[in-house]
């Protein structure tokens, strides 16, 4: 993952609401070489390593310096991702190819091959890519995630921004909700220690190499902790968003492009996306929301789960504390996906 990603993503993190994980001191972070072995000689790597590596990826991308991404994600971005179908797709996050122009992928045998964006599902956070050329490809195993729980051990592996492999042996240390400023939620996701430096991306696998969950995001102060989508959440879509671009068995939500943080003083409004409807709608940096559609809202989840249940163009009514005045502000919401490119296709 590039600095400048790595920067922009830690800044929006800053508005998250702290989510109050005791982190055990940082276990050893390796960064082992491709293994170059004499026949019948023994990989040093861990065993579940071993199993994930050839379906590792680095994934080289580029975007338009003018597209709706890149002012805070840069137009050129680094990370990793997970071949997890022998025909050559990739799973990794969304915010690393969203709007991408050109992609290519380092192979772990040397190779770079171009790839093509195929879908991205921007609720989970989870993005496909398509390695060129007929395969087959070597795919990762895939475990079951919903037997993951606080404690399991478990590996974390993925590319560096010189393309070398990076992997360290973590712990789940929670599974939890998760919210977060911009208008994102997980109903279930993984807190893993200790953090990788090549978070966005990379696999997170079960002892026996299987892969069960996405790393997505740096979380907290040193040392940190990382957030992994369970695989739980891609694999019921995986098809559709390779056939259609996005998930279509799901109504689109509304999204009004808030930025917020949630804590002991509710639910403040913090910035504004810049092409997101409530920039212009009279929202001001500081208030603090309490309602939506008439209904009392007290936690950045509230918030999420009632404004959800409306469908995107739908027109909100959030209601806001201003100082000592309280005022309803109506914002047209919009479907996300008529605004970044999602697919190639």
């Amino acid at each position: 993952m590039t600095r400048r990603l790595r920067a922009a993503l830690h800044a929006v993190l800053l508005l998250a609401p702290a989510l109050g994980v005791l982190a055990l001191p940082a276990r050893a972070v390796t960064r082992p070489d491709a293994p170059r072995l004499a026949p019948n000689a023994v990989s040093p790597l861990p065993s579940y390593v071993r199993r994930v590596e050839p379906a590792v990826v680095g994934l080289r991308v580029k975007a338009r310096a003018d597209a709706p991404s890149s002012q805070r994600l840069g137009a050129r971005r680094a990370g990793s991702g997970v071949i997890f179908d022998a025909r050559g797709y990739v799973v990794t996050v969304s915010y690393l190819v969203v709007d991408a122009q050109t992609i290519e992928a380092q192979l772990r045998d040397g190779r770079m091959v171009p790839a093509l964006l195929v879908g991205i599902d921007l609720e989970t956070g989870l993005a496909v890519v398509r390695l060129a050329g007929a395969g087959p490809w070597p795919a990762a195993s895939l475990g079951d995630s919903r037997d993951v729980v606080a404690g399991a051990r478990t590996g974390t592996v993925g590319m560096d921004e010189d393309d070398d492999l990076v992997q360290a042996a973590s712990t789940i240390e929670g599974v939890r909700r998760f919210s977060a400023s911009w208008e994102y939620m997980l109903d279930r996701a993984f807190i893993v220690a200790p953090a990788v430096s090549s978070w966005g991306g990379s696999a997170l696998v079960d002892d026996y190499g299987r892969l069960v969950g996405v790393v997505s995001l740096r979380l907290g102060d040193a040392p940190f902790v990382n957030l992994a989508i369970p695989l739980e959440t891609f694999l019921p879509v995986k098809d559709e968003l390779i056939a259609a671009g996005r998930v279509t068995s799901r109504r689109p939500r509304p999204w009004l492009g808030l930025h917020t943080s949630g804590g002991a003083d509710g639910i403040v409004v913090d910035g504004f996306n810049e092409a997101g409807p409530a920039r212009t709608a009279g929202f001001r940096r500081g208030d603090r929301i309490i309602g939506v559609d008439g209904v009392r809202v007290a936690t950045q989840e509230e918030f999420y789960d009632r404004l959800w249940r409306r469908q995107a163009g739908d027109t909100i009514a959030v209601a806001v504390q201003r100082g000592d005045a309280e005022r309803v502000i109506s914002v047209r919401s919009m479907d996300r996906y008529t605004l970044y490119r999602t697919t190639s296709r």
